[in-house]
């Protein structure tokens, strides 16, 4: 495999970022994945953390070096997030469960497979354009599919952040899963936060995308969205990966491109943040209550690994 990629959080204007995002790849296949959390006190950014944890750590121990059947690992690991969230609400008697969003996609020969609860989104993009993207699974978007109001509406309408699907909560999520999407050498897949793509007409974003220093582009996104939100503009997370390999006939090359051909079929490399080490994800607990949430966390994943 050879591609580039870029993963950044920033918390916006908020106190807190209950945002978390993770990429990790093998030899032959590469996972990103992205959570919004939604809780009150910290347990948001715990929903989130225990989210992402879960899928990289599936992914370290069933990357060998592909994942065997994308889709069932990607709905399997999702579902086992959502009983760990309830778990750890149970375990601390919670009197509502944290919740978060969670999109996740593998990509491996050149084919992209992507699960999604909430309204965190994938685009891919081709040649500037959205080939596809995720639906989120938002009341919003009910109303826009049944014609009540338009995407344009949609931006400022009261109940744009209620989602119907999401990872903990009291109700089984909705994981949609997408097709296998054939990938050619110059498209980008970006996963990002409502925070970001709520700033962004579709058609803008993927302009931006298809620029060739991802490494560049990426956080010149965010610095623009940062300086256009508002007062109270909310968490701005992204993952994008530009694809150098191609379904199809081979790609071209770039500078900071990954080559992974030369790692050892066991070899896994993870890009993770510790819950409350990142700056970029403010907090106000002390480095004590820090230290006790890592290890609640690392407990309550270890009851659903599989």
């Amino acid at each position: 495999m050879k591609f580039t990629i870029y993963q950044e959080s920033r918390p916006g204007k908020r106190p807190n970022n209950e945002d978390r995002l993770a990429h990790c790849y093998s030899r032959d296949a590469l996972m990103m994945v992205i959570a919004d959390g939604m809780g009150g006190h910290y347990y948001g950014e715990i929903a989130a953390q225990i989210a992402v944890q879960c899928l990289t750590e599936s992914f370290q121990r069933e990357a060998n070096p592909k994942i065997h059947d994308p889709f069932s690992f990607l709905n399997r690991a999702m579902l086992n997030a959502h009983s760990a969230i309830l778990d750890f609400t149970e375990a601390h008697k919670l009197d509502d469960s944290p919740r978060t969003t969670c999109v996740a996609c593998i990509i491996q020969d050149s084919i992209a497979y992507w699960a999604h609860a909430g309204d965190s989104r994938l685009y891919v993009i081709r040649g500037g354009k959205v080939l596809t993207r995720t639906r989120d699974h938002s009341r919003v978007q009910l109303l826009i599919d049944q014609g009540v109001i338009s995407e344009a509406q949609a931006a400022f309408h009261p109940d744009r952040n209620k989602v119907y699907s999401c990872l903990g909560g009291r109700q089984e999520p909705e994981i949609e899963l997408s097709r296998k999407t054939p990938l050619e050498a110059g498209d980008v897949v970006a996963l990002c936060t409502d925070g970001l793509w709520g700033l962004y007409p579709d058609d803008l974003l993927a302009t931006a995308l298809r620029r060739e220093n991802l490494m560049k582009i990426v956080p010149d996104l965010l610095d623009q969205a940062d300086a256009r939100s508002g007062p109270n503009a909310d968490n701005l997370s992204i993952v994008a990966v530009r694809w150098e390999d191609s379904y199809v006939e081979p790609g071209s090359g770039a500078s900071s491109a990954i080559h992974t051909r030369t790692m050892p079929l066991g070899a896994i490399t993870t890009k993770l943040d510790e819950f409350g080490r990142n700056p970029k994800y403010k907090t106000e607990l002390t480095e004590d209550e820090i230290e006790r949430a890592i290890q609640e966390i690392r407990s309550t994943i270890q009851k659903f690994s599989k």
